[in-house]
């Protein structure tokens, strides 16, 4: 079975994130363009990739990501996706080896290895369904409900919107809540509509600090009892400087910003912090999770994938997480789109796995073109 050709397909989908008229309350920061969690944001991109066989199979795969997709999209079109055409399913593994050795000039991280990770996501889509099982009976997961975390967008760290939108989100039955804000008045607001006993708290912060002003501000989090402040020190890449954070005894978070695999090694052997994320469709794909996977465990470091997507990635890191302890919840932002690409988007506080052969990514085609800003097809 050989692979014939790859549709590139990108996505804008517009959201609205419950804030209405407040929403101009809040101020994006000049950096802001390309974070996806900033209240600037009214669409969200996806870039996915259809691996077609020539037996009529198709893989779903997605490389990240956001205000960087023109970016992935042309390394894909251009460099990534011809070198897999003519190639054999069976050989995926010596030809994801051979791909990632021809390109290794270009980083450990970036455009080229994002667009593998969506290649490789799409290979092992094809690989569960030639073996005709669900994704996560072929990595050897327990399947289960998993359940959801709420990843809010950013609120302008306006203290009394963070408090109406994580009240929502508890009203709505999340247990689980991430924040992507940085002043203390608006974490603290947080935690007010969301007490310790009635769930966790966590808090994105998108590497702002020196390590001089994370350990100040972790200091003053300390008492509010988060599950993580996540990637507090730029860059974010400063292992060094995390694990003095770290000291703080404020548990630490990060990984999605790691230059693969080898630069989420250095995160744990640094011991700099208390949760690795790796993020599925930058790290390297699906493969490159279970090699993340393996060094956590070694190094008794837990595992929550990071996983701002809503598309054939977000139900890879599902399928991912059945390997995961039960208490491991999946990131999903916390948005209503305009129209649902699949029906899991319509997010609730838990969600079941695909019963389908391979990823079990069926998506409404006619979202995809009416929402459709670029395409390409390499045969």
């Amino acid at each position: 079975m050989n692979i014939s050709s790859i549709e590139i397909i990108r996505i804008s989908v517009p959201f609205s994130a419950g804030t209405g008229q407040r929403q101009n309350r809040g101020q994006a920061k000049d950096d802001d363009a390309f974070n996806a969690a900033s209240p600037s944001h009214r669409r969200m991109e996806s870039l996915m990739l259809k691996v077609m066989t020539d037996t009529g199979l198709v893989g779903w795969g997605e490389a990240f990501g956001h205000g960087s997709n023109p970016v992935t999209f042309k390394a894909l079109a251009t460099v990534v996706a011809p070198m897999f055409i003519g190639t054999s399913l069976e050989d995926r593994e010596q030809t994801l080896e051979k791909v990632r050795r021809a390109v290794h000039g270009f980083g450990s991280t970036g455009a080229m290895v994002y667009a593998l990770s969506g290649i490789d996501i799409a290979l092992w889509d094809l690989a569960a369904q030639v073996a005709g099982v669900p994704l996560h009976q072929l990595l050897g997961g327990t399947p289960r409900t998993l359940e959801l975390y709420a990843s809010l967008v950013s609120y302008g760290n306006d203290p009394d919107e963070v408090y109406r939108q994580v009240s929502r989100a508890r009203d709505l039955g999340f247990r689980k809540i991430k924040l992507h804000e940085t002043h203390i008045d608006a974490i603290a607001a947080a935690r007010q509509a969301l007490p310790v006993e009635a769930g966790e708290l966590m808090v994105d912060v998108n590497c702002p600090w020196s390590v001089a002003e994370a350990s100040a501000v972790a200091e003053q989090l300390r008492a509010l009892e988060l599950t993580w402040l996540e990637e507090p020190v730029w860059p974010p890449d400063d292992s060094i400087g995390l694990a003095q954070v770290r000291q703080q005894g404020v548990p630490l978070a990060a990984g999605e910003n790691a230059a693969g695999v080898q630069g989420i090694k250095t995160l744990l052997m640094q011991q700099a912090i208390d949760v690795v994320q790796p993020s599925v469709a930058k790290v390297g794909g699906i493969g490159a999770m279970l090699e993340v996977f393996a060094l956590a465990k070694q190094q008794g470091v837990k595992v929550v994938p990071h996983c701002f997507y809503f598309g054939p990635g977000l139900l890879a890191v599902a399928h991912l997480c059945t390997l995961l302890p039960r208490e491991v919840a999946v990131e999903v932002p916390f948005i209503e789109f305009e129209r649902l690409l699949y029906p899991a988007l319509a997010f609730k506080p838990t969600m079941e796995l695909p019963s389908a052969a391979g990823l079990g990514f069926t998506p409404d085609f006619q979202v995809i073109e009416d929402y459709c800003v670029e395409r390409a097809l390499i045969d």
